[in-house]
């Protein structure tokens, strides 16, 4: 476990420059006394390690020193080699600049992480994309990545998706994030700072203009997409509905639902009927999105409320029956 903290405060350093003990203590999750006993270790042990007294002080690295990864462990070494999803990193443009960091990486390695790094590539393969469509067409991901990079404002031509309208925007680029074989731009607006999320692929032009922008200081972008993905949930389901499943319905609802209906489908029912069958009652985004849905489920599901989604399966019912007659 020490020489472990040991090699972390040394990279720390050799990544971040300058820091206090308090700011390694923080870091390492230890004392600030622990940080004193380590930085005299690694001086002992010839790491040209000094530090500086005063406001402005720190402990910091002699210039130029590096160090090689012969301190890594075997699970962080195969956790390393499966961080990095070449599809990805293609589409943005550093597709060359991930495989050049793998073969330093992997020249840096002991024999023995080195051949374990080698079978992890063998055995686990990272497929972003959902099974029922390929990856975003996105020509214009590259664009925005390095806009996003060399934080320069873009002017872009974007398609809605609420009201099919094509608009155009000048945009602050805070970052880029893949969910799902998707990718979006978080951005601000020309005269706000204010973060609003947009599809890349639905980009239809984009200009990078000269101008410049400031980051927001508080600005985090795995924070933003957290609350983001939580106020989209919550939008997302408008409604109710009382339904019926069959064994088998229910089996398939589990299937092809999203987590807040599963959920709900097992927190809401009762005790099976005779026939097997439970009544739930489940989240719905609209009365179209709930009928498409739930037609999949054919007789294996029946809607008790609201009336309106009862009606329009019958409806849909009806016009297939007479559709096959």
């Amino acid at each position: 476990m020490r020489a472990s903290r040991l090699l972390s405060l040394l990279l720390l350093l050799q990544t971040r420059g300058r820091l206090t003990a308090r700011e390694l203590a923080a870091e390492l999750e230890v004392s600030v006394r622990t940080i004193y006993r380590d930085a005299e270790s690694l001086s002992a042990a010839g790491i040209p390690l000094y530090a500086d007294a005063g406001p402005g002080g720190g402990y910091q690295l002699l210039d130029g020193y590096r160090t090689r990864l012969t301190g890594l462990t075997g699970d962080e070494a195969e956790a390393l080699f499966l961080a990095g999803l070449p599809g990805p990193a293609a589409e943005l443009g550093l597709g060359a600049v991930v495989t050049a960091a793998a073969l330093k990486l992997r020249a840096a390695l002991p024999p023995e992480l080195r051949d374990r790094a080698d079978l992890i590539r063998q055995r686990f393969h990272l497929d972003a994309p959902g099974w029922y469509r390929d990856a975003d067409q996105v020509p214009y991901l590259a664009a925005v990545a390095s806009a996003v990079w060399e934080q320069r404002r873009i002017r872009v031509t974007y398609r809605r998706w609420r009201e099919p309208t094509d608009v155009d925007r000048t945009l602050r680029p805070y970052g880029v994030v893949l969910k799902a074989g998707t990718w979006y731009l978080v951005a601000g607006g020309a005269d706000t700072p204010e973060p609003r999320t947009y599809k890349v692929n639905q980009i239809l032009d984009l200009t990078t203009l000269d101008a410049g922008f400031e980051r927001p200081t508080d600005f985090d972008l795995p924070a933003y997409w957290r609350d983001h993905i939580s106020d989209f949930r919550t939008r997302l389901y408008t409604g109710e509905a009382v339904v019926r499943l069959s064994p088998r319905g229910r089996r398939r609802l589990a299937e092809m639902a999203a987590d807040p209906v599963t959920a709900a489908v097992d927190r809401t029912a009762g005790a099976p009927d005779e026939a097997g069958w439970v009544t739930v009652t489940i989240p719905i985004e609209s009365l179209p999105q709930a009928e498409a849905d739930l037609l999949r489920l054919g007789p294996h599901a029946e809607v008790r409320s609201p009336a309106d989604l009862r009606e329009r399966l019958a409806r849909a019912a009806r016009d297939l029956a007479a559709l096959y007659a």
